[in-house]
């Protein structure tokens, strides 16, 4: 049974400033917690189900990982999720370290993206399309937080990621390279032969690629409008982009 100190422990997860502060953040879900406790990802603590633990007693064995069983209503309260019915791990987050493409490799430049779920699916078609590293913004949502978590549905623990000044990057680290962007007014990405490496930034779901990273954006790509529609989500277009990007180097 949780103590009241576990349970106000892992609530304050729910916030950005305590996971910050206890380097740790939360995973729910029988498949999100499956997946972590099967990845590199050092597990504090697991809260399961009796049924749970006993469905996977073969992968908390492999980190030796401490259990605590409880019951569906305490894993709901205590956690973020409306409806879990299996389980909640308390992971310890990773250190922040720079990322660069390698030869044959694109990465992905996340340019304030705001919405932590627009995050979680990014991560999730990044994994689908074998991308293993996004630079993202000091604006772009917290990876930790609980809805990224879920949105990704597990990929998380296959993409990596790096916080930071991506202005600064681009301007540093990334010389040499093809930087793609999407734009309203660039070439036709059906008709575009891709470079087998580079960046490909993806701009905030409101204002699109800021004039600050646009400088650096060395080919501008679009996705044509056959219909009425405003515009993409960015989950949707960062797909879009990156299917293309896999059948021109096909």
């Amino acid at each position: 049974m949780l103590s009241k100190n576990q349970i106000k422990y892992i609530q304050s997860l729910h916030q950005k400033k305590y996971r910050q502060q206890h380097g740790a953040f939360l995973v729910e879900g029988a498949k999100s917690v499956q997946e972590v406790l099967q990845s590199d990802f050092q597990v504090d603590l697991l809260v399961a189900t009796e049924a749970f633990y006993k469905e996977n007693t073969r992968l908390t064995d492999r980190q030796r990982t401490p259990v605590e069983i409880a019951s569906v209503a305490d894993l709901e309260r205590t956690g973020t999720l409306e409806s879990n019915n299996a389980a909640l791990a308390v992971v310890r987050t990773k250190e922040n370290r720079p990322l660069l493409a390698g030869p044959d490799e694109i990465a992905l430049i996340l340019d304030d993206i705001r919405d932590p779920g627009n995050l979680g699916t990014i991560i999730r078609i990044a994994d689908w399309y074998g991308i293993r590293k996004i630079i993202c913004s000091e604006t772009t949502a917290d990876v930790y937080n609980p809805k990224v978590i879920s949105a990704s549905k597990g990929s998380f623990t296959r993409v990596n990621w790096w916080y930071g000044d991506i202005e600064q990057f681009l301007k540093q680290s990334a010389k040499g390279q093809i930087v793609y962007g999407a734009f309203l007014g660039g070439d036709d990405v059906h008709a575009l032969a891709f470079s087998k490496s580079g960046y490909l930034v993806m701009g905030n779901e409101s204002n699109g690629i800021s004039p600050e990273i646009g400088q650096y954006v060395t080919k501008r790509v679009t996705i044509p409008r056959y219909g009425e529609a405003e515009s993409l989500n960015v989950g949707i277009a960062t797909a879009v982009l990156l299917d293309n990007w896999r059948r021109s180097l096909t």
